[in-house]
């Protein structure tokens, strides 16, 4: 397997060693990007995503058919609240696959099920809406009731505290703030995502580094457990970043291509006509079923196209 992949990437290499970019538009028809689309679709991203941003990288590892500002796109100290092993129990006690989006029919299909939704005391001692009221200049009002005080109650004027001989001085007095208990921090793994564009599969790529709860480095092995098992021994490898030091786990492109083709063949199918700058909140979501526990931002609150209707 390491031989074969070895092999492959020396081919790879020298294929795009040899070979131009591409630069004619071929995003319908292959599900694939040009350069300029890559960017364009990554300007979109930062922009509707703010924990997205563009990176140069190494100077002595930028390619130089991309900008040099606009190397690869990265997003940090993503969290990761639980192995993906332990979402797929869920989704298997579940009953299997769950339907999203399916008021506008987009036919989404989570990988996992629904994760059981916890109330915590915090939430419980949370005041109720229905003790605020809402002035007609748009402020919000406290309702006396709430803090416990009858609305006939004289409420104490702060003017009285003026005068500093009205205030205890005594220390047995003070509030002493604590740290708090180790036991009661959630501690988590968290990921640098970053996405690059490869020239010979001609789409986004995605690599993962991972640091565990104590933002020690992972070793690149032990992401696999954050990665869904049907993709962490067939299309993760190990291998050098393009533009950063070391070694990484990454989603290999080699299907990208075909995948998103079929997501823009369903969508065009459903009259939406698919545009090139949303390609990377596409691809996002496609992603989020190869790392369904690493909760990285793809929001979409807006039309993946237009309608050819």
């Amino acid at each position: 397997m390491v031989l074969t992949q070895k092999l492959h990437e020396a081919f790879k290499g020298t294929v795009e060693r040899i070979t131009g970019p591409r630069t004619v538009s071929a995003f319908k028809e292959k599900g694939v990007l040009s350069v300029s689309e890559f960017v364009t679709a990554g300007d979109n991203l930062v922009a509707k995503c703010p924990t997205w941003s563009w990176e140069s990288g190494d100077p002595g590892k930028r390619k130089p058919y991309l900008p040099p500002e606009k190397q690869f796109l990265i997003t940090r100290n993503v969290p990761c609240l639980r192995r993906a092993a332990s979402v797929e129990e869920e989704y298997e006690a579940a009953g299997g696959e769950v339907l999203l989006d399916d008021e506008d029919n987009d036919g989404w299909l989570a990988t996992h099920g629904k994760p059981k939704e916890t109330k915590s005391d915090e939430d419980e001692n949370l005041p109720s809406m229905e003790s605020l009221e809402i002035s007609k200049k748009g402020s919000i009002k406290q309702i006396h009731s709430y803090m416990g005080a009858e609305e006939g109650e004289d409420i104490p004027d702060m003017a009285e505290f003026d005068d500093t001989s009205n205030v205890e001085n005594d220390p047995s007095t003070y509030l002493v703030a604590h740290e708090p208990d180790d036991d009661n921090i959630l501690r988590t793994r968290t990921y640098d995502i970053s996405i690059t564009y490869d020239k010979y599969y001609q789409t986004p790529r995605v690599w993962l580094t991972g640091y565990d709860e104590s933002r020690m480095l992972l070793q690149p092995e032990l992401v696999l457990e954050d990665v869904s098992q049907d993709h962490a021994r067939k299309t993760v490898t190990i291998e050098d970043h393009p533009h950063l030091p070391g070694k990484h786990a990454s989603i290999h492109p080699c299907r990208h291509g075909a995948v998103m083709k079929k997501i823009i063949d369903v969508l065009m199918s459903r009259g939406v006509e698919p545009e090139v700058d949303k390609y990377l909140f596409l691809f996002l979501k496609f992603m989020a079923s190869v790392i369904p526990t690493i909760e990285y931002d793809y929001t979409m609150d807006f039309d993946l196209g237009s309608s050819s209707n």
